[in-house]
């Protein structure tokens, strides 16, 4: 697949956004509205999803076939920032969530599917604080991800 220079330029833009932005840290009430909110998404999410330490898709499609079964294999390998979350339960709620999310929009795991995937979880945000999060975990990351072509050091940043 082709990627034009204008979806390469705005990954490097996002990339170094994430890349040389200080970790922030998220204030109490914050993360507590932020679990609140994920564990009510993670329990209006209609799947059968399971941690796995080795199981990892290969693509959108391949997570797609599992969901129309009611069932998702959640990764260990994702390492999203553990540090917002005072248990590592959430950090696993919000990827069973964001999955979804990708799902539902059948969006691809490019820049523009974790932007549509992004959006989706934004509309239903409770705050402009968990927006700017979700920004840092799914948009941001993705981008650095995209440009390593490995996953980069788990942080939530707000460049």
């Amino acid at each position: 697949m082709l990627v034009s220079t204008q979806t390469t330029s705005k990954i490097e833009n996002l990339a170094k956004l994430y890349l040389e932005s200080k970790s922030v840290q998220i204030s109490d009430s914050t993360q507590q509205e932020l679990c609140d909110w994920l564990m009510q998404e993670f329990r209006q999410t209609p799947l059968n999803p399971q941690f796995s330490d080795d199981l990892r898709y290969q693509n959108a499609a391949e997570m797609f076939a599992d969901i129309e079964q009611g069932h998702l294999w959640v990764s260990a390998e994702e390492g999203y920032d553990n540090s917002i979350y005072p248990n590592p339960f959430y950090g696993f709620a919000f990827l069973v969530m964001h999955d979804y999310d990708h799902y539902i929009n059948q969006s691809d795991w490019s820049l523009e599917g974790e932007i549509t995937a992004y959006k989706a979880a934004a509309s239903r945000a409770p705050s402009l604080e968990i927006q700017k999060i979700l920004y840092s975990q799914i948009v941001l990351r993705a981008a650095a991800y995209l440009k390593l072509g490995h996953a980069p050091e788990a942080k939530t940043v707000f460049p």
